[in-house]
């Protein structure tokens, strides 16, 4: 069992920045395949970046240049970095291990 908590949502002005950090459990972490998704309402949850174990990365087309991704295998954590923030970026953000386990997610909010 993963278990996984999301720190850093909030709410900051169109244009602006957040860093959404994951702190995961479990001495493999350095194995997982981890990602971040998000949730508006009235959407399905969607893949917005993923990084797999060896530090490759994938991003939602939508967040391409604005996202990233990155991870410390060391502190067992999982990071975005989320730049020129837009109001369609509103929504609930979801840490994911081996797309398996969730953490309970965390709001961001863009206003414009």
């Amino acid at each position: 069992q993963v278990q996984l908590m999301e720190s850093g949502g909030g709410l900051v002005q169109a244009g602006g920045s957040l860093r959404l950090s994951c702190a995961a459990s479990g001495h493999l972490f350095r194995l997982y395949e981890m990602g971040w998704y998000r949730q508006a309402p009235g959407k399905q949850r969607e893949l917005v970046a993923a990084i797999s174990s060896g530090g490759n990365t994938d991003y939602a087309d939508s967040v391409k240049g604005r996202f990233t991704i990155s991870r410390d295998n060391a502190e067992k954590k999982v990071y975005l970095q989320m730049n020129s923030l837009k109001p369609e970026d509103t929504a609930v953000y979801y840490c994911n291990a081996q797309l398996q386990f969730w953490g309970q997610g965390t709001q961001v909010t863009v206003s414009s």
